[in-house]
């Protein structure tokens, strides 16, 4: 029994909560590798054609469903939903699945980034960039990131 309570307090979040400006499921940018598998744990796939560290964390083993978080210099530098996970929400309550109006209505007005296929639109708070990114007119996932980076993955 308290091997399953540990193990539950290291795994990705199913449902998690998008804090825009802050975390993604609990992680921050700038977080640290330790800092992240301590959130996570350690159950992940490392990219083998990124130019930069990209761990995957999905809710099964080769599945796209989950997360993904890209280091640089060894801190988190961006965070982003893989292939739509339900469940996911920021706490102002947007959800992956609802109408891409809903982030205006929730955000107010916001720039709009296009990329291959998708677009995003860009709020940009603090020291960190939130991306909601769109397919087919719905929320498909969420982005956190340093703003030096591009939006579209």
């Amino acid at each position: 029994m308290r091997l399953l309570l540990l193990a539950a307090a290291f795994a990705l979040p199913h449902g998690g909560v998008v804090e825009p400006g802050k975390s993604l499921g609990g992680v921050e940018t700038g977080a640290t590798q330790a800092e992240v598998r301590a959130a996570w744990g350690g159950d992940y796939g490392r990219c083998r054609g990124c130019p930069f560290p990209t761990w995957y964390f999905t809710y099964a083993r080769y599945a796209p469903q989950g997360v993904g978080v890209e280091f640089r210099r060894g801190r988190v530098a961006a965070l982003f939903t893989l292939w739509s996970p339900p469940g996911w929400h920021t706490r102002e309550g947007l959800r992956i699945g609802d109408r891409s109006s809903r982030i205006g209505e929730l955000f107010g007005p916001l720039a709009r980034r296009e990329c291959r296929g998708y677009y995003a639109f860009v709020l940009p708070r603090r020291r960190t960039l939130t991306a909601f990114y769109v397919v087919n007119e719905k929320v498909w996932g969420f982005g956190l990131s340093v703003p030096s980076l591009p939006v579209c993955r």
